[in-house]
C-alpha cells in the first residue's frame, strides 16, 4: 500500500497501525480519541468468542456509551474500520446508542446471509479461511503462543497461555454455524442488521470489486435506511488502499468534523454519491452523482442467443438450447460494442433452466474482453484477477419476493427449498452486484454462465499467489463445501433455454454518454 500510497506514512510512524482500522496517529492531532475495543473471547478480553453474535453487538453498544460520557468526549461518537469493523456498525445503528453520532462502514455487509453467508443460497467458504486467518490466532489464552505486540513486546492474545481444548471450548466454530442454517432463519436475521431502523448520518463506502463480501451491503445500506444524512462512495483497489490514503483520510475527516465536531465545513453541500467510475487499466475517473442507481440509466436487456453464443439486442424469436457440464467453464455469451459504453449499476438475469438432476447452482460471471481477446480483470478487494461482476443462484431457492424485488434486483426470500424435477423447464431470476466500467468500442461484453466458481485463467502476479484470499478470481469467496453441494447433485448437466416464450437475456445498467 505504501509503494502506492507514501502519503499513509504522512504525519505517522506507523507504529500503532492495526489491521482494517485507521491509524490514530492521523487523527488524535486533529482532535480526536482513537478507541479500538478487543471484542470478547478476543486479544485481552477473556470470554467465549462468538463472532457476529447479538452479545458482540449489545457489548459494543456499551462501549459507546461508556466512551461518549467521558469527560474528555463532547458527548458525540463515530464508528470507522473495514469490514467487520463496518458490518457491525450497520447493526449496532440500528439499536441507537445515544451517543453514536454517526458511521463511515467501509466495505461493510449488512445481510449475513446474502452479502456472505450464502450467495443466492450456495454455501460460500470465506467464513472457513476468514477464522483460520483472522480470528483463532488472535483468540484470548493463545498467550505466549501468539504473535507479539511490537510496541510492548506482550502477546496480542492475552497474558495467559490456555491449552488448545479450552481455545476450542471458548471459541464458537463460524463455518460449521454457518453450515447449520442453509436458508435464511432467525439465526441470520439476529447476525444481519435491521437497515429500517437506521436513522443516524452515515457514508457508506462500497469497492466495486468486493466480490460475495461486501459491496451489496454498502449499496443496500445506502438505498435502504431512512436516513436524512447518508452518503454514498464507490471506489476500486484493495480493500485497506483507499481507506488508508490521502483520498479516504480527507473524506473521512470532513465527514467526521462536521457530524462530530459541528464544523461549518461545506460537508452538507458534498453530492450525496460519489463514484470513482472504473475504465480498462485500471484507470478511475472521479464523478459526482445525486442517486443510486443513477436515474439516467438506460436498462438495456441483451437476450440470450443460444444458436450463436452471442448477446443480442433483440428478443430470439426461434426457442434453442444448450448444455453445459457443471464442472466444466460453463456457456459464454457475448457481444462485441460498437460504440464507447459505460455500465455502472446493478444488474439482473432471468434464465430458464434445466437440470439433470433435483436441483442446480448457477454461477453467473460478467466478463468483459480487449479486441485482442485478453481478459479485463481488475485487482479487487481481495484478489488481483477480480471480474467485473458477479451473481449466483441456487436454483430451488428461485421463490422471488415479489414485494422487495426491484426490476434491476431480484431478491430471494431463501426460506424454503423448492427441487427441480430433472428435464422440467425453470425460470430464475439472478442478481448480479453493482458494476462500474466504461469500455471503448471494439470491446467485447459477456456473461458467463458456469456451474462452478469463475477461474481467471491468466497468469497470476506473486501477490495472486502468494495472499491467502487470492485466488483465481473469487477472492477467497469459494464455493466448494462437499457437505453443501454433494456431487451426485452439483455434479450435472444444465441446459439453457431461449428463444419463443421462454426469453433469457441478462439487463445492462448502460449510462447514455450526454
Amino acid at each position: 500500500m505504501v509503494e502506492d500510497h507514501p502519503e499513509i506514512l504522512e504525519g505517522s510512524t506507523n507504529k500503532y497501525q492495526n489491521w482494517e482500522v485507521t491509524d490514530p496517529e492521523r487523527w488524535v492531532p486533529h482532535g480526536y480519541v482513537v478507541i479500538r475495543v478487543d471484542s470478547r473471547g478476543a486479544g485481552w478480553s477473556p470470554g467465549v468468542m462468538d463472532c457476529n453474535s447479538t452479545r458482540e453487538i449489545d457489548d459494543l453498544y456499551q462501549c459507546i456509551e461508556w466512551a461518549g460520557t467521558q469527560p474528555w468526549c463532547n458527548g458525540k461518537v463515530g464508528m470507522l474500520g473495514i469490514s467487520y469493523y463496518a458490518s457491525n456498525q450497520w447493526r449496532v445503528a440500528g439499536l441507537h446508542p445515544p451517543h453514536l453520532a454517526a458511521i463511515i462502514p467501509w466495505e461493510g455487509q449488512n445481510d449475513r446471509y446474502r452479502d456472505s453467508g450464502y450467495h443466492g443460497g450456495i454455501l460460500s467458504e470465506f467464513q472457513k479461511l476468514w477464522a483460520k486467518h483472522q480470528v483463532v490466532n488472535i483468540q484470548y489464552g493463545l498467550g505466549a503462543r501468539a504473535k507479539k505486540n511490537p510496541n510492548t513486546g506482550e502477546s496480542v492474545a492475552g497474558p495467559v497461555t490456555l491449552p488448545d481444548g479450552d481455545l476450542a471450548k471458548n471459541r464458537i466454530d463460524v463455518f460449521e454455524d454457518l453450515k447449520r442454517h442453509p436458508l435464511d432463519d432467525e439465526w441470520h436475521r439476529s447476525r444481519s442488521a435491521d437497515l429500517s431502523r437506521v436513522t443516524l448520518p452515515l457514508l457508506t463506502c462500497a469497492n466495486w470489486g468486493g466480490q460475495g463480501i461486501h459491496p451489496r451491503g454498502n449499496f443496500n445500506g445506502f438505498t435502504e435506511t431512512p436516513s436524512t444524512q447518508k452518503w454514498l462512495e464507490v471506489h476500486g483497489d484493495s480493500h485497506w488502499s483507499l481507506f488508508s490514503s490521502g483520498y479516504g483520510l480527507a473524506l473521512q475527516k470532513k465527514f467526521f468534523d462536521h457530524f462530530l465536531k459541528g464544523m461549518a465545513n461545506g460537508w452538507e453541500k458534498t453530492p450525496r454519491v460519489t463514484l470513482n467510475v472504473r475504465h480498462p487499466g485500471e484507470k478511475f475517473v472521479l464523478r459526482h452523482e445525486h442517486e443510486w442507481p443513477l436515474a439516467r440509466t438506460k436498462w438495456t436487456k441483451l437476450y440470450l442467443d443460444v444458436a450463436g453464443r452471442a448477446l443480442s439486442p433483440k428478443a430470439i424469436d426461434t426457442p434453442a438450447k444448450i448444455q453445459y457440464e457443471a464442472d466444466g467453464p460453463g456457456v459464454l455469451f457475448s457481444m462485441t460494442l460498437d460504440r464507447p459504453t459505460e455500465i455502472t449499476g446493478p444488474l439482473a438475469t432471468k434464465l430458464f433452466i434445466s437440470s439433470s438432476t433435483r436441483d442446480a447452482d448457477l454461477f453467473l460471471v460478467l466478463r468483459v474482453f480487449d479486441p485482442g481477446g485478453k481478459e479485463l480483470t481488475f485487482m479487487g478487494s481481495t484478489d488481483p484477477n477480480t471480474p467485473i461482476a458477479n451473481g449466483w443462484l441456487r436454483a430451488s431457492h428461485r421463490r422471488l419476493d415479489p414485494k422487495k424485488s426491484k426490476p434491476w434486483q431480484p431478491y430471494h426470500p431463501h426460506d424454503r427449498v423448492e427441487p427441480l424435477a430433472p428435464g422440467d423447464v425453470y425460470e430464475c431470476d439472478v442478481e448480479i452486484l453493482p458494476t462500474s466500467i466504461v469500455l471503448p468500442a471494439g470491446w467485447r461484453v459477456a456473461l458467463n454462465v458456469r456451474g462452478r466458481d469463475y477461474e481467471y485463467e491468466g497468469e497470476l502476479s506473486e501477490f495472486g499467489k502468494t495472499f491467502h484470499y487470492g485466488t483465481r478470481g473469487t477472492g477467497g469467496m469459494t464455493h466448494a463445501d462437499p457437505d453443501s453441494r454433494p456431487a451426485a447433485i452439483f455434479d450435472n448437466r444444465v441446459t439453457i433455454h431461449s428463444g419463443g416464450d421462454r426469453q433469457s437475456w441478462v439487463m445492462l445498467p448502460v449510462i447514455p454518454s450526454s
